[in-house]
């Protein structure tokens, strides 16, 4: 699918937790196995290698840059207007790109600013020398979109959207947005559906990007989740898998798209980057996208409300 299209391919690569010293050649061989959406952030910690990993591709010939959609995100500690388009520029560089496809703040949470020469990129905490704590400064979400606005009135990006938002905070920002958000990119996957806010968000013509579409697998290793957790594991998705002779994740990642959504798995391994792509050659039944889904629990592993006091000594939840 075309990156000149409005629309975001369906499956796209993850970077989140992509060790520094992989992430070059990851990338490389996801362009290389078919992805076309390369889902990135400041926060993450590897956008040069990234960018080295997309440089090679191109320069090798394996896609063009037009071919590409390429995703980041405004940290929180750049919400103030006047560091929006630093913070934009500084991914830009890393990136070796003149412009991105999507530009989202990452959270709706405004941090005390971190120049970029004493600590890049700061994640939760001003100093990371001392006792973990998080620094909450005073800006309005509305000042950070209108400089996320500008950065579309430049053409240094294609479009604008946001991540984590709730269902109050879309209606708000709709109401003021002169640009109008593209997409709104949310943790969703069988244990936590979102419906109510995924049909909001169509509503209202945004795009819907999933993150974690697998569900507890991203947080494994992170000790946010538990084995026991797997999606993979039901027998719902264990049957449809049988009938369908696919992998249980490759169902699981069906119903993503099946609903409407973008996906963005992430894997270090080729064989199971083809495993992840190759979700359009089958469908699941109507009584098997309804029986999945009824495996909501309202599971939320990436919760500010949690890990932040826990890691920072913060109590900031941002969903009820």
């Amino acid at each position: 699918m075309s990156a000149n299209a409005a629309t975001i391919p369906s499956v796209g690569f993850g970077l989140w937790k992509v060790p520094n010293e992989i992430c070059a050649d990851t990338v490389y061989e996801a362009i290389k196995a078919g992805y076309r959406h390369i889902d990135s952030a400041s926060d993450y910690g590897n956008e040069k290698e990234t960018g080295e990993g997309i440089a090679r591709a191109i320069k090798e010939g394996i896609c063009t840059r037009e071919e590409l959609w390429v995703t980041s995100k405004l940290w929180n500690t750049y919400h103030a207007k006047e560091h929006v388009k630093p913070a934009l520029m500084r991914t830009l560089e890393d990136l070796q790109l003149d412009y991105l496809d999507l530009y989202l703040i990452h959270f709706p949470i405004a941090q005390a600013f971190v120049p970029f020469e004493d600590n890049y990129p700061p994640g939760w905490t001003v100093d990371p020398a001392a006792a973990p704590k998080m620094t909450l400064a005073k800006v309005p979400l509305h000042e950070t979109w209108t400089a996320m606005e500008s950065l579309a009135d430049e053409k240094l990006v294609n479009h604008i959207g946001v991540c984590n938002y709730n269902t109050g905070l879309l209606h708000d920002l709709m109401n003021y947005a002169t640009v109008k958000p593209h997409s709104l990119q949310i943790e969703s996957h069988p244990y936590l559906t979102q419906e109510r806010l995924i049909r909001l968000a169509k509503q209202y013509d945004l795009q819907v990007t999933a993150f974690s579409p697998l569900g507890a697998l991203s947080y494994l290793e992170l000790d946010m989740a538990g084995q026991q957790e797997s999606t993979l594991e039901q027998p719902v998705v264990k049957a449809a898998a049988a009938r369908l002779g696919k992998t249980p994740a490759q169902v699981v990642l069906r119903w993503g798209i099946q609903r409407g959504c973008s996906i963005i798995p992430k894997t270090s391994k080729p064989e199971r980057m083809k495993e992840n792509l190759s979700l359009f050659d089958f469908e699941l039944t109507q009584a098997e996208m309804e029986a999945i889904s009824a495996l909501n629990q309202n599971r939320r592993f990436n919760d500010p409300g949690h890990f932040c006091e826990a890691a920072f000594g913060t109590f900031y939840p941002i969903y009820d």
